[in-house]
């Protein structure tokens, strides 16, 4: 019997004054959690239709084209799988552990990877992980980005989950990050408070929210970064960030939305040169730091919360990932 393949359709028509952009890189922006290159095998695989008719993936989109696309969806394991993979474990007991989350490394199974997972290790390691998530979410309490590297915690029963959640929720957790962004943030302190909302023409990103004209409403969430300076450069500057909220991508959207995007964060702007000279000799320093850091530059550095079984409040501190040491060095 043939093996059933599962696909999702997409009918998108392209609004009128978009500006010309590649049929690889417009649909990657359109289909959530599909990378340029996984579309360009869709457009070679003949799955991709422009106007009723096969294109190639260096098309150049048009207003009013109408693009179908199928997208094969891999089916979703019913339970995410052991996997012996290696964890760098900051603390343990019995009742939670402290893990610092290598940049590459999803936290749990999600779409399109189901394998190689924070959870997929942590099942190898460890036979008792909380169950009050979904399935294929054992343990995780806080999620971090798949190329954020830094502490994470993760409870091993229901009680410690529920408690610990509740300080996430609340805010009393401790979170501090450290980041490399462009250009020179002239306070040596500040705090960035905005709502962010999900991007309207980019389903995988997010973006600052700004009041509408007529109404004065602002929609999305409410979002608070404080930041610290800790060294500045010629182009660029290293912060320290604490958060007062948890946002998804929080930091990377202020951090743009101000004009200074993190370092190496090619969702946000953050991988071309935003301040400083583009003459020849200065851009080939860039590019020779962006490959020192192919991803943003962001890590979640100290992680403190108040232990539920053990009634004192923990603090946990991590060295920077040896890509944000040699980018600093660099600087």
């Amino acid at each position: 019997m043939a093996k059933l393949i599962k696909e999702k359709r997409y009918r998108i028509e392209v609004p009128a004054g978009k500006k010309k952009e590649r049929l690889d890189v417009f649909l990657a922006s359109q289909i959530e959690n599909a990378t340029r290159s996984r579309i360009q095998k869709l457009i070679e695989a003949g799955l991709v239709i422009v106007n009723g008719k096969k294109a190639k993936a260096s098309y150049t989109v048009l207003p009013n084209d109408i693009i179908e696309a199928s997208h094969p969806i891999t089916p979703r394991p019913e339970e995410a799988e052991p996997e012996e993979i290696p964890l760098d474990i900051v603390y343990e007991d019995e009742f939670l552990l402290v893990v610092n989350k290598p940049a590459g490394m999803v936290a749990h199974p999600a779409y399109a990877n189901y394998t190689g997972t924070l959870v997929n290790a942590l099942l190898h390691h460890t036979k008792s992980l909380s169950g009050l998530n979904e399935p294929g979410r054992p343990g995780i309490v806080h999620r971090i980005d798949k190329n954020t590297s830094g502490l994470l915690v993760v409870a091993k029963d229901d009680f410690t989950h529920a408690k610990l959640a509740e300080q996430f929720s609340k805010h009393s957790a401790e979170r501090e990050y450290r980041t490399i962004c462009w250009g020179i943030i002239k306070d040596n302190k500040g705090e960035i408070s905005t709502n962010i909302v999900r991007s309207k023409s980019d389903r995988k990103k997010f973006a600052i929210s700004l009041p509408d004209r007529q109404t004065g409403k602002t929609e999305g969430k409410a979002a608070t970064t404080l930041y610290e300076v800790v060294e500045r450069f010629e182009f660029a500057t290293y912060l320290k960030l604490n958060l007062k909220t948890g946002r998804t991508h929080q930091i990377r959207v202020h951090l743009s939305g101000i004009n200074h995007p993190i370092f190496g964060d090619e969702t946000y702007g953050g991988r071309k040169i935003v301040h400083g000279s583009t003459l020849p000799k200065m851009k080939s320093r860039i590019e020779n730091l962006l490959e020192i850091m192919p991803r943003q530059a962001l890590h979640a550095k100290t992680l403190g919360f108040f232990h539920p079984q053990k009634k004192e409040f923990m603090r946990f501190d991590s060295e920077l990932p040896e890509d944000m040491k040699e980018l600093l060095e660099k600087l």
